[in-house]
């Protein structure tokens, strides 16, 4: 292939954004790209450094940039279902525009790309945990006994006691983590919840969804099962309590147990010292009444 200078380079990778530019991050994928006539990069790093040199540039003459995962196989797929030639770098443009919308998404703010693309694997990893834990929610149909949606009742239990655990939770940041391992995958859900200065709780709508949608799974396959939380707030020492998964609602776990939980290796077993300036505690009471949510399923 004949070599193409930076200058052309640019110009191609120019045509190929829409605000959005869809990245191949990794090797493999790249690969599968080289096979269009008009996909010109002829290898991976020289290919980062200009997507890299070309977000700086839009950032410089005020352009908002949201990169996007870009997925060949995707792709492939998305130019059989519209009948359109992949080889033509305005149906890439199409395809990432609608990326924009649809697919995993991080906005450039002028972060290095080695910062980025991990960044922007996680939330992919994010949604794709998100939409299978939502599919297997919606395989376990109706309630034989009473007909009710399972795993609607599910993530709406799951959602009451999200909001539950933060209104009962210490001032301050929250990190919450729920993992579920009675599913074919360990799937596991990270929320973040942060205190504003008026003592409001800022929480990202798809963090919060993706959360209680992995929660909801959990309470309806009543599948083994824990979710921990973090609080920190300035001057006090972190705390860290957490339940595990029983029935279809929460069981506290005891100090002794989340300080095990904290100190022990997952892989090997092998004890961890314990941080400094973090308190291991029981958590607060969700006070709940009765026996929860009415039927169990």
């Amino acid at each position: 292939m004949a070599h193409i200078d930076r200058q052309t380079m640019r110009r191609v990778l120019r045509r190929e954004i829409a605000g959005t530019i869809g990245l191949l991050t990794d090797e493999h994928d790249f690969r599968a790209m080289r096979r269009y006539r008009t996909f010109t990069f002829e290898d991976h790093s020289t290919y980062l450094r200009q997507v890299e040199a070309l977000l700086k540039t839009r950032a410089l003459q005020g352009s908002h940039t949201t990169v996007a995962l870009f997925d060949p196989q995707e792709y492939a797929d998305y130019c059989v279902d519209k009948g359109i030639d992949p080889d033509v770098p305005a149906n890439r443009t199409r395809f990432t525009a609608e990326l924009a919308t649809t697919g995993p998404t991080i906005p450039y703010e002028g972060q290095p790309l080695a910062d980025l693309v991990p960044a922007l694997v996680d939330e992919a990893v994010r949604r794709a945990t998100w939409e299978y834990a939502a599919t297997l929610l919606a395989r376990l149909g109706a309630c034989a006994t009473c007909g009710e949606d399972i795993g609607r009742a599910a993530f709406t239990r799951a959602s009451d006691l999200v909001v539950r655990i933060l209104d009962t939770a210490p001032a301050g940041n929250r990190h919450l983590v729920c993992s579920v391992t009675g599913t074919p995958e360990t799937l596991v859900a990270v929320l973040h919840a942060d205190e504003e200065t008026d003592g409001a709780t800022q929480l990202d709508e798809a963090e919060a969804l993706e959360f209680a949608t992995v929660l909801a799974l959990g309470l309806a396959t009543q599948g083994p099962g824990g979710l921990v939380m973090r609080t920190t707030a300035p001057d006090t020492p972190d705390r860290i309590y957490g339940w595990r998964l029983r029935g279809d609602g929460l069981d506290p776990l005891t100090a002794g147990e989340v300080f095990d939980a904290y100190c022990t290796d997952v892989e090997s077993g092998d004890l961890i010292a314990p941080e400094s300036g973090v308190d291991y505690c029981v958590p607060p009471d969700l006070a709940e009444e009765g026996p929860m949510s009415g039927h169990h399923h």
